[in-house]
């Protein structure tokens, strides 16, 4: 991880423009190369930020110039950068994954015993899919046979849909599993995780915990 803390501007540009005015900033490149903005505020949400695959082309001299980060869509972040007060890399290794509360950790269980909530003619391929960057919750295939990752979570964030746009990105470099599609399945989901998904081509489905665990009308496992 490349950690830059800077008095910068940033400027999206793409399927539309947004600008964020001069100040100092935290600029975070991460292995899997993604790029984000963020601020003393905020909690651990950027300002802006460019997922993988994309580039990243650093044009600073002596503390100060440009780095344009472009993804594969040719979109674009512009980052103008005025003063770096400090710059240093990282090695942070092999990250465990995320311990899931139980809740979380149950919900997937039940989806993994009962996929064909998800759909009619689903199967389980395997829970806890393996990648570089973590384990997917359930790979599965639909009805047509295509392969589908599908993150568990009990309350769908923004976050959950980027952390599944990760594994996408990967699983359909494998010529054996791709086109693999998305589905983000959560007890709960925001409506700005739905916008987001909605715009990665990812699907959506709010699960009901109670009725998975049998107490409720088994015809009525998903609304």
């Amino acid at each position: 991880m490349r950690l830059v803390i800077a008095r910068c501007s940033v400027d999206y540009i793409g399927r539309l423009t947004a600008h964020l005015p001069m100040a100092t900033r935290l600029l975070l490149v991460k292995a899997d190369g993604s790029v984000s903005v963020h601020a003393d505020d905020r909690a651990y949400k950027p300002l802006n930020w460019m997922s993988p695959p994309c580039s990243l082309r650093d044009e600073l001299a002596d503390g100060s110039g440009t780095w344009t980060v472009t993804n594969k869509a040719g979109e674009q972040l512009v980052i103008t950068i005025a003063a770096v007060e400090h710059d240093s890399s990282h090695e942070l290794g092999v990250d465990p994954g995320l311990q899931k509360d139980g809740v979380e950790a149950e919900l997937q269980r039940l989806l993994a015993l009962h996929v064909e909530t998800l759909g009619a003619g689903w199967s389980l391929v395997r829970r806890e899919y393996p990648t570089a960057i973590g384990p997917v919750d359930l790979l599965c295939r639909d009805a047509s046979g295509t392969t589908v990752a599908v993150e568990v979570k009990r309350r769908g964030e923004i976050d959950g849909v980027e952390q599944l746009t990760r594994y996408l990105e990967l699983l359909n470099r494998d010529p054996l599993l791709a086109p693999v599609k998305g589905l983000f399945a959560a007890q709960e989901i925001r409506p700005q995780a739905r916008v987001l998904a909605r715009d990665r081509g990812i699907d959506c489905c709010t699960v009901d915990y109670a009725v998975l665990k049998g107490t409720d009308d088994p015809s009525q496992r998903l609304f």
